[in-house]
């Protein structure tokens, strides 16, 4: 054997054994008549003492080591004259009687430790060593343990693991898939599944009632800190159940996380918000539930006095931050220029200033009376000390815009703690969105998702207003997870292919296979898939997926570490009868 005990295993009851370790070297302390090694491997760290008294050629020899490089220590356990309490092992050293080097190593392109001076370009060329730091190595322990514990939860509830397809059929809706040619079936294509939606609903048709899978899934569709190219879903799907089923069952499996990772109990079922009342109070379907600062809708109140910013908008919204009264004219003209930007694109912001002493300062006063500017802050239920920040446009952008301005403020005021979660089920969809460009309706979720029981009546006469039969879990402001009760007769399924444009050769040619299989007798069913990787992340309180995934993409879908996407041979390229073509000089 290599070792006899791991480099986070020892302790203080240890004392006077003879242990042999294996590990990376962390880092080297020379004081002179003795040299100190932190032996690291991915249970800890463990200091390593040589001494020139006792040992001189062999303390000569770890003087020579490197970071990095690999070896192997055998010696006596001991207790430290100078503990060190912030890691497991500190109470105890090894008294170093013997040293092999396994394995040199360069110097590092950075340093091996938490507080790295390398750039994430760099790191991410050399993941294999960016891997190694605590930081990095405990967000990969989590998600090991929050992928045990789904599965023990998901088990205890009678749910079975089955593995689905990886090549597929490419179907026209959500995002663009990524595509496999066929070399055996020249000019034909595999797609990668963006999720196993349609083989889940065929295994609840096949009667297996509770059906879990942790599972991959591709979609090539633009990048963000939590989109990745490929990523991994909880996919879940169960028989005869209707949507309180659905999320009571799954409550449960977010509370275990919560119970058995962080040590959090939640003991009242999570709130439940319409799709429609979150965009109002928050203006998002992914409210932030950790504060307040709602917004309000003004326009009612404010228009008609002649400020033209108020007249001519559809809609007027605020929020109110409290104990900001104070803020710098160059902190407010900062909010100015925050919702001004591109991605926000807000045309301006109005500040009202409400002081500590209950008067109100604002460059409305012109055109409002003191009585009306108290009126406001009555109505948006303002403080004295309080920050009202206004935005006025069209309804939509408007919302968006104070949704992002609320999340700013809460970061500001540091509102938004990582160790705080405020979970909550959004229900209650619209069923369809209307594209402008292609003039034509498009599911929301996917076109499996059943409309509520009493809108079905309206998706001929009025779709835009058929309310779906699906649910969000939101933590903190990041979507965890969706589903949806799913249309199990070819009576409504048929309906809505229509009402999405499909007609009924193009339903066949795309999801044949699935509208045979209702034809069998398919059970009411419905399901939910998580963003594992978030939940990881949430869980890690990191902001990023990409922090908690072993080897991910960068933002434009490469990996650099192993330089991918690349060509293809010419030979693999004539196998398979495809002809790249040429854009701007360039393949």
């Amino acid at each position: 054997m290599y070792r006899t005990h791991t480099c986070g295993e020892l302790r203080l009851s240890d004392t006077g054994k003879r242990v042999t370790l294996c590990g990376w070297v962390q880092r080297t302390r020379d004081l002179g008549g003795m040299t100190f090694i932190d032996l690291r491997d991915r249970y800890g760290i463990t200091q390593l003492v040589f001494s020139m008294e006792t040992n001189p050629e062999l303390c000569e020899k770890a003087r020579e080591l490197g970071r990095e490089y690999v070896v192997q220590v055998t010696g006596m356990v001991r207790e430290r004259s100078n503990k060190n309490f912030r890691i497991p092992t500190g109470e105890i050293e090894i008294e170093a009687e013997g040293i092999k080097v396994l394995n040199s190593s360069e110097l590092p392109p950075f340093t091996i430790e938490d507080d790295t001076d390398g750039g994430e370009e760099l790191r991410m060329k050399f993941r294999y060593l960016d891997l190694r730091r605590p930081c990095l190595r405990d967000n990969i322990l989590l998600r090991h343990r929050a992928a045990r514990e789904v599965r023990k939860y998901l088990d205890s509830q009678g749910f079975i693991e089955i593995e689905t397809p990886m090549l597929i059929k490419s179907t026209p809706e959500g995002a663009r898939d990524f595509v496999v040619p066929s070399r055996l079936q020249p000019g034909m294509f595999y797609a990668l599944p963006q999720s196993p939606q349609t083989f889940k609903q065929l295994l609840m048709v096949a009667g297996f009632d509770k059906y879990f899978q942790i599972v991959r899934c591709f979609r090539d569709e633009d990048l963000r800190a939590d989109r990745q190219p490929e990523f991994t879903q909880i996919d879940c799907e169960m028989s005869f159940v209707e949507q309180n089923d659905v999320l009571e069952t799954f409550e449960g499996l977010a509370k275990h996380l919560f119970r058995e990772i962080k040590g959090v109990e939640f003991t009242e079922p999570f709130p439940r918000l319409s799709w429609k009342e979150a965009m109002e109070r928050f203006g998002t379907d992914k409210p932030d539930m950790r504060f307040g600062m709602e917004i309000k809708d003004i326009t009612c109140i404010v228009k008609g006095k002649g400020f033209g910013m108020f007249d001519n908008a559809e809609y007027v919204g605020g929020i109110c931050a409290e104990g900001c009264s104070e803020y710098s004219r160059r902190q407010t003209d900062e909010l100015t220029e925050f919702v001004k930007r591109p991605q926000i694109g807000a045309q301006g912001l109005v500040v009202i200033k409400y002081n500590s002493d209950g008067t109100v300062k604002s460059s409305l006063e012109k055109f409002y009376s003191n009585e009306e500017l108290q009126g406001l802050m009555r109505h948006i239920n303002a403080t004295p000390g309080s920050l009202v920040l206004i935005i006025a446009g069209n309804r939509e952008k408007t919302l968006a815009a104070l949704s992002e301005l609320r999340l700013e403020m809460g970061n500001r005021l540091g509102l938004r703690k990582s160790d705080t979660f405020c979970p909550l089920w959004v229900v209650d969809f619209p069923l369809l969105e209307w594209d402008e460009e292609t003039k034509r309706f498009y599911a929301r979720h996917h076109p499996f998702t059943s409309p509520k029981p009493e809108d079905i009546d309206l998706l001929e006469s009025a779709p835009a207003e058929v309310r779906a039969n699906a649910y969000d879990l939101v933590i903190n402001g990041i979507e965890i997870g969706g589903g949806s009760i799913r249309i199990h007769d070819s009576a409504t399924q048929k309906l809505l292919f229509k009402v999405l444009g499909f007609t009924e050769e193009e339903a066949v040619s795309q999801f044949g296979f699935l509208i045979n299989a209702f034809r069998y007798g398919a059970p009411p069913h419905g399901g939910i898939a998580f963003g594992f990787d978030r939940w990881v992340a949430l869980l890690a309180g990191e902001e990023s997926i990409r922090d908690v995934i072993a080897f991910p993409k960068n933002n434009s879908g490469r990996d650099i570490m192993i330089d991918t996407p690349s060509p293809i041979s010419q030979q693999q390229l004539d196998e398979l009868l495809i002809e790249i073509k040429r854009r701007n000089s360039q393949y």
